[in-house]
């Protein structure tokens, strides 16, 4: 029987109808989208049992002719307007649609293919990995109608007769050279969120709000090559700038990714009237401000979904509009105008920059001795992890690697590809001193440690809305992973820290297969961590992105049992035969039917049925959204 071609993407997408001149809210359905090396296949997704349902159409890559944003067309004639919320009939309607603000066009030789994303990097990275796939820059030159029905190119209708006949003999003389463009080339500015520090030689320092100059192609680079306003060149960490025009991240009222809950905490311990937060809202591409007053010295939380008009302008309470959020945040900083209270005092959440891909551009061999041994944090598979200082400055975490524990000259040839991986939730890699013996691993530190210990002595202060969010964090990272091609092959709750801040970061991705260990050797030979591990794992040792999906379903098991040893009854060889029988772990007690079902959707017994890490992300955040 042939198998199912391996997936390069999955996930769900909002769909419209395809076959409907009149656009209605019965036109958009919700979809799982799947990218294969040869199509893009769309199916229907049961969302109670988070499974793959009936198949509802297909594209082949080799028919599409477009892959492009779709941006609002001005004044659009009525057959052609996207829908208001007053054109649905409820609220569940205005919700889904809401939740995809993204809009993209694959378009093919039977017509346009029209999507909503819900978040503008899942739509860049459809868009990025198509292009990838058909191999062709034309995928983004042709010009398309910014609408969303019947987009098609720009060309005139045929005509027919003696007038169609004299236009041909026009245009079949030789047309005249293109005149030469005077016009500047385009300059991508980009915005610091952060101040940085050269740390090399070849850096460039930025300040906070500053824009700068990119002098190479291509955003979401480790390292970028930059200009700033007096003229200097040099490298800057790429996850330190946007593009965006007005970033809310450089304001200190701004949190990015903030739950519901975590903001109302935050502000009930700074206990002051009118302090405020802006958030991300639950819905996609929406933002919050939640605000906190008094009365009779009892402190009380409102939330406003900041509004939108049809022609891009913002406002709160009342009808105050304003072209920028910026702008209406200053001005209820000084007019309460419906509020329970004047925005007087921005929370800030604490949120440092993020680390850098390396220690400046080009570094990779740190040299020893600028590390400072502070003091031993333990001992992991690989061997002793100290906490120390590199230049005396930089916290960083020690790994020294036992000599024997691992093929060293391949691991060397992996570590540099791992550098290059950046992303909140991923405990960055700075480098490696490989010049002595010990070989050196330097890391990322984080002052809250292992994930599992974090767990066990932290419990009692846990809520439901922490363990969910515990486990988002790491569904971000792993969803980062899986548009990189990345394998982890031991996800589990050893191998992630908790920083400062309650963020979880998943360390260790793709080292496992260098690890020697009678922990991770099955009865075969073979080397994986056997109560974490896939069917298809334990009996053929088959990884892949969805062997790493059931593994995070072990990892939500840890985590909502406050770090309980799976299948904690069995040994190896029991597992094994356990899981084949169909046996899975049982619902966690603090797990209600939801979350357990996610579990479950995980460790599916074949792969294909087992969800993409943005699908089970997106299930974790609607849970999270009805605490």
């Amino acid at each position: 029987m042939a198998t199912a071609a391996p997936s390069i993407l999955e996930s769900i997408f909002l769909k419209r109808s395809q076959q409907k001149r009149k656009t209605s809210p019965l036109n958009y359905k919700k979809r799982l989208f799947v990218l294969t090396e040869q199509k893009i296949t769309y199916y229907e997704y049961d969302f109670e049992r988070g499974r793959r349902g009936s198949k509802k159409g297909f594209v082949d890559l080799e028919k599409v002719i477009c892959v492009e944003c779709v941006e609002p067309e001005e004044n659009p004639p009525p057959e052609r307007q996207i829908l208001h919320r007053e054109e649905f009939a409820d609220t569940e309607q205005i919700s889904i649609i809401e939740r995809f603000p993204y809009p993209f066009q694959i378009v093919y030789d039977d017509g346009p293919l029209y999507v909503f994303a819900p978040t503008e990097d899942l739509r860049r990275r459809w868009i990025n990995q198509l292009k990838l796939s058909k191999g062709r820059s034309e995928l983004y030159t042709l010009p398309f109608w910014p609408h969303p029905h019947k987009l098609r190119p720009r060309v005139k209708p045929m005509k027919f007769g003696v007038d169609a006949k004299d236009e041909m003999e026009a245009k079949s003389a030789k047309p005249l050279p293109p005149t030469p463009s005077t016009s500047a080339p385009t300059v991508c500015k980009v915005v610091a969120l952060y101040d940085f520090t050269p740390i090399s030689g070849q850096d460039l320092p930025l300040c906070k709000g500053e824009e700068y100059v990119l002098l190479d192609e291509g955003s979401g680079q480790p390292w970028l090559r930059a200009r700033n306003k007096n003229g200097q060149e040099g490298y800057i960490p790429g996850n330190y700038v946007t593009e965006a025009k007005d970033p809310l991240e450089i304001y200190e009222w701004y949190s990015k990714n903030m739950t519901r809950s975590s903001a109302e905490d935050l502000l009930r311990r700074e206990d002051k009237e009118g302090g405020f937060i802006v958030r991300d809202s639950s819905k996609a591409g929406k933002y919050t401000v939640s605000v906190y007053a008094k009365s009779s010295g009892e402190g009380f939380i409102r939330h406003y979904v900041v509004c939108e008009t049809s022609v891009n302008q913002y406002y709160l309470a009342e009808k105050h509009v304003f072209s920028t959020i910026p702008e209406l945040i200053t001005y209820h900083q000084y007019n309460a105008a419906g509020l329970i209270s004047r925005l007087k005092y921005p929370v800030c959440s604490g949120r440092s920059a993020p680390s850098t891909a390396g220690l400046g551009y080009g570094s990779w061999e740190i040299d020893p001795k600028d590390l400072t041994f502070l003091k031993e944090l333990g001992t992991g598979q690989f061997g002793v992890v100290k906490y120390g200082k590199w230049r005396g400055q930089l916290e960083v975490a020690i790994k020294m690697v036992k000599e024997g524990s691992m093929p060293e000259d391949e691991f060397i040839n992996e570590a540099q590809c791992m550098m290059k991986l950046s992303h909140e939730n991923l405990v960055q890699l700075y480098g490696v001193c490989t010049k002595q013996r010990p070989i050196f691993i330097i890391t990322e530190y984080l002052s809250n440690g292992c994930l599992l210990t974090y767990l066990k002595e932290f419990r009692a202060r846990l809520s439901q809305g922490d363990l969910l969010s515990m486990c988002s964090d790491v569904c971000s990272a792993m969803s980062y992973l899986e548009s990189k091609q990345v394998l982890h092959r031991d996800l589990a709750a050893r191998n992630c820290l908790v920083a400062e801040d309650g963020a979880v970061k998943v360390s260790d991705f793709g080292l496992s297969r260098y690890v020697l260990d009678d922990e991770y050797t099955s009865s075969l030979g073979s080397k994986f961590p056997i109560r974490w591990s896939a069917a298809e794992v334990l009996l053929y040792s088959k990884f892949s992105s969805k062997s790493d999906v059931w593994s995070f379903g072990v990892l939500m098991w840890e985590v909502f049992t406050f770090g309980k040893m799976p299948y904690e009854r069995f040994n190896n060889s029991e597992i094994v035969e356990q899981i084949m029988k169909g046996v899975r772990l049982y619902r966690p007690q603090l797990a209600t039917e939801r979350v357990y079902n996610v579990m479950l959707t995980c460790w599916a017994e074949k792969a294909e049925d087992r969800p993409a890490f943005p699908i089970i992300q997106a299930a974790i955040l609607e849970i999270m959204e009805d605490l």
